[in-house]
């Protein structure tokens, strides 16, 4: 019993502070101004981790690799917790089990990802309904527009309303259902 709810911890605050390097990332890959207050929130509650991984990991094409793994590595330790406290014979094994690891945290880390478009698209149409003049407003749809751009192209307005965010919910599923499922039961049935 107690070792389930310490996996439920462990697991809770590890992907709400993956989703806090995600989101950090993702502001700087789209350009986000870092001067609302919730970017500024962002980054004073990562900094700590990603500042000095930046001294060894370098970006590149401007993609803040260190933020990438940061998130991969605390995905990780996320992962190989959860089955420590199920008790996983890890010493048994052996060390062909770490690749299986890495990979079945690369795929929750790509899970999480889709799940914070999700949020994020869901957070910018009750915005958009509720309060356009939120100052979340500017960095959920900095955050958001590049994936309902490309499909405002194709889905077309009804009566006034954009249904691109239900397309996004729609196709959002459909990654998450045949692709990242399929390769986390693949990784599971390799332990």
């Amino acid at each position: 019993m107690i070792s389930s709810a310490l996996a439920f911890l462990i697991q809770t605050l590890g992907n709400l502070f993956v989703i806090a390097v995600l989101l950090r990332f993702m502001m700087q890959l789209f350009r986000v101004p870092f001067r609302n207050p919730f970017a500024q929130f962002i980054v004073a509650i990562t900094d700590f981790a990603v500042k000095p991984l930046r001294r060894m990991v370098p970006g590149l094409f401007g993609l803040d690799l260190a933020c990438l793994l940061l998130a991969l590595l605390v995905e990780l330790v996320v992962v190989v917790a959860g089955y420590w406290l199920n008790s996983f014979p890890f010493a048994l094994a052996g060390a062909g089990v770490w690749p299986v690891m890495l990979g079945l945290a690369a795929v929750r880390l790509l899970g999480l990802a889709v799940y914070l478009i999700i949020g994020l698209t869901l957070v910018r149409a009750v915005l958009s309904w509720v309060n356009s003049d939120s100052p979340l407003m500017p960095v959920v749809y900095e955050l958001s527009e590049p994936f309902l751009r490309p499909l405002r192209r194709i889905v077309p307005m009804v009566a006034n309303v954009d249904l691109t965010p239900l397309v996004l919910f729609i196709l959002c599923q459909l990654v998450l259902m045949v692709p990242v499922f399929a390769l986390e039961r693949a990784l599971l049935g390799s332990l």
